[in-house]
């Protein structure tokens, strides 16, 4: 009993060490840059030994992909609890609209994730595959939309693609140039989540306009974390966002 009890006691200590690795690692890769970022950095600042960060991943590219597997694992699962609140029957056009600007106003409160997208796609690596896969769940049902929203508005078509891409830039502008974000609405508030959420409308009217939506259906939220469903996760799903696992909708 008492073997088993320590094995368990030493299953979950290498689970907490392996989430201190990881959560460090990934806000020096935000931080820093992963070219910048050695395995010596990771352990003085995780406050774990370099030879036990290397048992448990090997190398530093193992661990960027440990914690690119978790954001992949996570950003689908809140995708899905997105769309679990879209009533059926509900027009493709709205349907579109509502989950780009959702995904988007999660991107501006969570950064890390567009930052290690940015900072991937600057390595001469295939750091960024990861990135550009389209051939999951939430990229058939997204298109499958596209279509029919497109079958619907011949003379108004959209490409699934192009409204990534505005999502990202958007969502990495936030990150990037948070300064310039601020100074932009200096006149109107000081306040950096009031800027951030002058920011998300830029967008909001955007899809609104993009997707044909109605001003009564558009959303109008008082903060951007309004928007932010809480989605519980795991480590093995997403060490990025526990810090801030606590936003409500």
């Amino acid at each position: 009993m008492n073997q088993r009890r320590q094995g368990r006691r030493s299953a979950e200590d290498a689970k907490k060490t392996r989430i201190i690795i990881l959560q460090t690692a990934a806000n020096m890769f935000c931080e820093l840059g992963f070219e910048r970022v050695s395995l010596r950095n990771i352990s003085e600042k995780a406050g774990v030994s370099h030879s036990l960060i290397r048992h448990h991943f090997g190398s530093k590219e193992q661990i960027w992909y440990a914690i690119s597997e978790g954001l992949d694992a996570y950003i689908k699962k809140y995708m899905l609890e997105v769309i679990s609140h879209f009533p059926k029957g509900q027009s493709a056009n709205l349907t579109l609209y509502l989950f780009v600007v959702r995904m988007h106003a999660m991107l501006l409160e969570f950064k890390q994730p567009i930052q290690l997208m940015a900072d991937a796609m600057r390595q001469e690596s295939e750091l960024y595959d990861y990135f550009l896969d389209d051939s999951g769940e939430i990229d058939n049902l997204v298109n499958g939309l596209t279509d029919q929203f497109n079958l619907a508005n011949p003379e108004n078509q959209v490409k699934a693609w192009e409204i990534k891409w505005q999502l990202i830039m958007s969502a990495h502008a936030a990150a990037s140039m948070a300064p310039f974000m601020i100074e932009t609405w200096r006149s109107e508030t000081a306040d950096p989540e009031q800027c951030l959420l002058l920011h998300w409308e830029l967008f909001n009217k955007q899809m609104a306009a993009t997707f044909r939506i109605d001003d009564s259906d558009m959303l109008h939220p008082s903060k951007v974390s309004d928007l932010v469903y809480h989605v519980p996760c795991e480590w093995g799903e997403c060490n990025l966002i526990l810090n801030n696992s606590s936003a409500e909708t």
